[in-house]
């Protein structure tokens, strides 16, 4: 399943059950090649970034911390649909490598101290130097609101910025018209129908070692 398969299918991605839903956990729409982010920009940006295939400098800032989300309501959570303000109008469905994204989560640090870095292990010098940063944030239901688990955020940093750009960004889509529509459903409280038009995410495998390096086996 290529780039533009993804972009146009929903149906070959699942759902984990609820019963399935770790309390942190990554969830995507991917396949074995790609596995996509959303990001929410200004025009002028996400116009650049769709002639180009990728983000373009400028008006794209290559020196800023960029954070990219797997989870679309989580991205809808902080664009509010695409209407919270002129730097979030637009929203893009971005399809990254799968080496990129793992190549992210082997080089990150998390933004905060996890119980599961012994004392002393010098977290902060970590923090500061690692070239992406994870954090951990509610999921959010169709209504926006916080559930009882949470997804992934990556920011990318420093050298993660740059090869982002330049090499793990394989295809970039226009999701504004998704989330507008979605809004408008629910808005009206439509919201079995709001549901059945989500990308269908599914768990995202990663090793123990990650697992604990990102600190997922975490309870609440």
């Amino acid at each position: 399943m290529n780039a533009e398969k993804i972009t146009s299918s929903n149906t070959e991605c699942e759902v984990s059950s609820g019963s399935e839903t770790h309390f942190r956990q990554i969830r995507a729409v991917y396949d074995d090649e790609v596995i996509r982010v959303y990001q929410a920009y200004s025009n002028a940006i996400a116009a650049a970034a769709l002639r180009k295939g990728t983000l373009v400098s400028p008006p794209f800032k290559l020196d800023r911390m960029t954070w990219i989300k797997p989870s679309f309501l989580w991205m809808m959570y902080r664009c509010g649909w695409g209407y919270k303000d002129l730097n979030q109008e637009r929203v893009l469905a971005i399809d990254i490598s799968r080496s990129g994204f793992e190549w992210a989560l082997e080089h990150s640090c998390l933004s905060y101290h996890s119980s599961k870095l012994e004392a002393g292990s010098g977290w902060e010098a970590q923090k500061m130097s690692a070239p992406v940063r994870i954090q951990w944030d509610p999921e959010r239901d169709i209504q926006l609101r916080p559930l009882a688990y949470r997804s992934i955020q990556i920011g990318l940093g420093k050298e993660a910025v740059s090869l982002y750009v330049n090499e793990w960004i394989k295809n970039i889509s226009d999701v504004t018209d998704l989330a507008h529509s979605l809004c408008e459903l629910v808005e009206r409280g439509a919201f079995a129908h709001a549901e059945s038009l989500l990308p269908l995410e599914r768990p995202y495998p990663v090793s123990r070692a990650l697992e604990m390096k990102l600190g997922m086996p975490d309870k609440p």
